[in-house]
């Protein structure tokens, strides 16, 4: 049983995107464990986007994340990080598949509605910085 962090980014927020985005994965099966509005501050951002410090885009990503309040998901199922991944398509939308969560609602690369874990020990790292133990269910 893999655990994934889904984030429902500003543009998709700022669109009222979160409850089709979150039923999109529950309806594919994928159990919601945890679920939380927040608004990011740096800190949070810049950990969240450690692996991209040194990229000139670095800043933009922080600025963005932290631009509007956002969805924090926790999600559970058999081989959910390649799920997920899967219903979310490509990070950019332009290359995105049809059907897929960002086709259908990212903006660009950047604006792309969400994010998910890459990897099964990633998903469990980002998990981690989000949400609290008792938070999970």
């Amino acid at each position: 049983m893999e655990r994934s962090l889904v984030l429902i980014k500003p543009d998709a927020m700022e669109r009222e995107l979160a409850g089709a985005i979150i039923g999109r994965l529950q309806g594919a099966g994928l159990k919601l464990i945890g679920l939380k509005m927040l608004h990011l501050d740096d800190a949070l951002a810049g950990k969240h986007y450690a692996i991209h410090k040194e990229k000139p885009f670095f800043k933009d990503l922080v600025e963005y994340i932290t631009s509007t309040p956002i969805v924090a998901a926790a999600f559970e199922g058999d081989d959910a990080i390649a799920r997920i991944r899967k219903l979310m398509g490509a990070t950019d939308p332009s290359k995105a598949d049809a059907g897929t969560i960002r086709k259908d609602y990212g903006l660009d690369i950047q604006r792309n509605a969400t994010h998910a874990s890459d990897s099964p020990e990633n998903g469990l790292i980002e998990i981690a910085n989000f949400f609290k133990k008792d938070e999970l269910f």
